[in-house]
């Protein structure tokens, strides 16, 4: 067995460390500064609000509320029908799309700058860089016709005497 004595001084070993180390922390902290997943997250709080309170609300995805007003967690990348009903009111259906939020443009952009094509293609796939709109949901429910206001009458009958 061979040993090798390796003479280092000591000012040059701790200084290239110091740079490799300092150059590293810059490379993680811009990489993961524009990482849409890491900063925003893949999900989005949304509200869903109906005027009167009180309705249903379902979606053609898997989120549904019993009552309004309610926030669920939604995916980013989900786009939905929300649809709210109430008896005595039409069902309000309500498209729920997504687009490229301002923060999420940032951090797509951060990602291309710092070279992390791998962290592009991660937000697009996750949604990250996504926000839904509208937040918050509202429907305006229309009240429905019942039978005691078609029976009202508002004047005489076309053979019943005037006034």
């Amino acid at each position: 067995m061979m040993l090798i004595n390796v003479i280092v001084r000591r000012d040059d070993f701790e200084g290239a460390m110091s740079f490799k180390n300092i150059g590293a922390a810059v490379l993680v902290t811009v990489s993961l500064g524009a990482c849409g997943s890491i900063v925003r997250g893949t999900t989005e709080q949304i509200s869903f609000v109906s005027v009167p309170s009180g309705a249903a609300m379902t979606t053609d995805k898997k989120y549904a509320c019993p009552t309004t007003p309610c926030t669920l967690e939604v995916e980013r990348s989900d786009e939905f029908v929300a649809t709210f009903t109430k008896p005595g009111y039409h069902p309000e259906s309500i498209p729920v799309r997504t687009k490229v939020a301002g923060r999420g443009a940032a951090s797509v952009a951060g990602n291309v700058l710092a070279g992390g094509l791998i962290g592009v293609g991660v937000d697009a796939y996750t949604g990250a860089a996504l926000d839904h709109e509208p937040n918050p949901v509202i429907a305006t429910m229309r009240p429905e016709a019942g039978p005691s206001s078609r029976s009202r009458r508002r004047g005489p009958g076309p053979n019943e005497p005037g006034m």
